[in-house]
């Protein structure tokens, strides 16, 4: 396998893990993403008895951090990845029983719920592959109820361009062209932050990672 193949194997696994290689990439991207999701559910100001709505959870390792945080909580997660669903769901079987968890697949834009269903929402390290940001937004908007939550968590563009596979259809961020994003919908930008980890690179180095955790508000 030349580089460039196994560069764009990475990139087509980070978008829609598949396969053997797509339950061992989960595990990567849940060791090497927990920084900022941990950093995402701090910055959701959870309050007791909420409904959270999670885009792109992978194996979903963080579920039960995510559930202790407040008494009576539920979370929705949602995945394009059907291997990703299946893990999530083989690892957080306890909390599926106990009806605090369920776990959907969706199209990557179409959210099937009702207005205003959800206190908060979080996305980690999605929003590169978002094919309709937009609309997407808009959509998150209209599940979420008034004066909820939207976190969207990313690494920041120039860390992201040092790495060889974002040149295959990703969508780079950072602070300014995640304002100009935001201006062409109904959510405002209540607070941001960021942050810097030292983690494993997909490609198997250490780097320095600069990332932002971005509080929308409706």
């Amino acid at each position: 396998m030349t580089d460039e193949t196994l560069v764009k194997e990475i990139a087509a696994q980070l978008r829609n893990p598949q396969g053997q290689k797509g339950i061992e990439m989960a595990e990567m991207m849940n060791q090497t993403n927990i920084a900022m999701t941990l950093h995402s559910i701090a910055c959701l100001d959870i309050e007791p008895h909420q409904s959270i709505l999670e885009l792109g959870h992978g194996n979903c390792g963080h579920l039960a951090h995510l559930l202790a945080q407040q008494e009576g909580l539920h979370y929705t997660g949602l995945e394009i990845s059907a291997l990703m669903q299946q893990e999530a769901i083989r690892l957080n079987q306890s909390f599926m029983t106990q009806k605090q968890a369920e776990f959907l697949l969706y199209d990557g834009l179409n959210l099937n719920f009702a207005e205003q269903q959800f206190d908060r929402i979080f996305s980690v390290n999605t929003l590169y592959f978002w094919q309709q940001p937009v609309a997407l937004l808009n959509e998150l908007y209209r599940v979420l109820k008034p004066h909820g939550l939207l976190n969207l968590t990313f690494a920041q563009k120039d860390f992201m361009q040092q790495l060889p596979f974002t040149q295959y259809n990703f969508e780079l961020y950072d602070l300014e062209k995640l304002e100009h994003l935001v201006s062409q919908t109904t959510f405002q930008i209540k607070t941001y932050s960021i942050q810097q980890d030292v983690v494993k690179s997909k490609m198997g180095d250490l780097v320095e990672r600069e990332f932002m955790t971005a509080t929308l508000y409706k």
